[in-house]
This record gives C-alpha cells, sequence and structure tokens, in this order.
C-alpha cells in the first residue's frame, strides 16, 4: 500500500496577496482557483509534482463554525501562530534570495539547527510561517 500527502490546507486574508506569494515568490504552479460568493480556494503546488498541493483557502468557512470561532481563527492567523507548512529545497540559499528578494517577511536567514537541518524562515501574507529545509 502507498500512502502520500495529496493536499494540505493553510488559510489565506487576501487571495490575490496569497497568490503572489506561492506562484511568484515561492515558484508554484496554480492548479485551481475557484471562487464561491466573496471567498476563494487557490491550489497551487511545486511544478513537476502534480500529486502534491497546497489549498490557499479562506479561514473559518467551515459550516459548523460559530462568529466567536471564526473571530479567533482569524486573531491567531492576524498573529502569524495558527498554523504553518515545512518546505525542502535542494538550494536553500538560492531559494531564500528569490523569496527575500519578492519582499517577503522574513523570519529566519537560513542557518544549521541543532536537530541537524538546515533551514529559512518566511511569514506568507496572512501570517502562515513557511519554513523551508535543505534537501541532504
Amino acid at each position: 500500500m502507498n500512502v502520500t500527502i495529496h493536499q494540505a490546507f493553510l488559510p489565506q486574508t487576501d487571495p490575490e496577496a496569497a497568490l503572489g506569494f506561492y506562484r511568484d515568490a515561492l515558484g508554484f504552479e496554480v492548479r485551481n482557483d475557484v471562487g464561491h460568493e466573496d471567498m476563494r480556494w487557490i491550489t497551487v503546488g511545486p511544478p513537476g509534482q502534480p500529486g502534491t498541493s497546497l489549498v490557499l483557502h479562506p479561514p473559518g468557512t467551515d459550516p459548523g463554525i460559530s462568529e466567536d470561532e471564526r473571530r479567533t481563527v482569524l486573531e491567531l492567523i492576524a498573529k502569524g501562530v495558527y498554523t504553518s507548512v515545512t518546505l525542502a529545497t535542494d538550494d536553500l540559499e538560492g531559494f531564500f534570495a528569490r523569496v527575500r528578494a519578492s519582499g517577503a517577511d522574513v523570519v529566519q536567514e537560513p542557518a544549521d539547527q541543532d536537530y541537524g537541518v538546515r533551514d529559512c524562515a518566511f511569514r506568507d501574507p496572512a501570517g502562515n510561517l513557511v519554513r523551508v529545509h535543505q534537501l541532504r
């Protein structure tokens, strides 16, 4: 049996800013862009990996969520502590330079970590932490 990660979901609070970050700064392909009323779901993924995607979704749209819960989710996103994703690249320095040049919010420049990886980190336009590891 083979199990893979097909999609992971990250909230976005500004679809155009999210698209600019994930498509233009990170170099992801846009796989789907679906709107409904004032909401928009954008599916992106790394080129050459059609089976792996991130779905950038409007936060707090689950049918069972209360207004108080929706407000809490938006507050956590705004603080940058709601969720994160970790990516990997074979050229951390080059990737970092490209993303920094895009104007992205740099959280951490490339550094060797005590737990055995070299990585860097950014915040996307919604405040999600995007950590990037160097592939060995």
